[in-house]
């Protein structure tokens, strides 16, 4: 019943705010909600926050490289499985290496951290998924954009503009008595 309800029928969002950027903002948020809604429908859903990808990182621990260069592309895939758990968890001002550690130290594939409460939860009852055609299309597009670099013999690169460095103290200030 639930699907046929997602799947068809239509449906009018009012967005509102207090200025045009809250508005747009609101608004973009409101369609990333309903692709991502339509996704998980067509394909199903996955433990959010990265897990799906961190323990997917562990099973390549049973491939069999048969040379170094192999060896160190299972490591580099590895490392970026690992990536969006690690980057949640140091944006929320935590050790993004003590929380994959601990992750990967117990079983239940369900088991995540959440950033917002500061705790380790099971993902799926704590309502944090992710879309499986989301994560499925991140990876085909990783893998596509890393074998063209691979056999791409050169690269045009802009290269970002240096920022030049803020003051952050007045240092003739250092010798005043307060």
């Amino acid at each position: 019943e639930r699907l046929s309800k997602l799947s068809g029928g239509v449906a009018v969002l009012k967005v509102g705010g207090a200025s045009e950027a809250e508005v747009s903002e609101r608004k973009d948020r409101v369609t990333d909600s309903l692709n991502a809604a339509r996704a998980a429908v067509e394909e199903g859903i996955v433990p959010g926050g990265g897990v799906a990808l961190l323990y997917a990182a562990r099973e390549l621990d049973s491939i069999q490289t048969s040379n170094g260069d192999e060896k160190i592309g299972v490591q580099i895939i590895k490392n970026a499985l690992k990536a969006p758990t690690f980057t949640i968890a140091t944006n929320a001002g935590v050790d993004g290496a003590v929380i994959i550690g601990k992750l990967l130290e117990q079983e239940n594939l369900n088991l995540g951290y959440d950033a917002a409460k500061g705790e380790y939860v099971d993902m799926v009852k704590a309502g944090i998924l992710d879309p499986l055609k989301v994560i499925r299309t991140a990876l085909v597009d990783a893998a596509s954009v890393s074998v063209l670099l691979t056999t791409t013999e050169a690269a045009v690169v802009e290269l970002a503009e240096a920022k030049s460095p803020r003051v952050s103290r007045m240092p003739e200030m250092d010798d005043m008595d307060y």
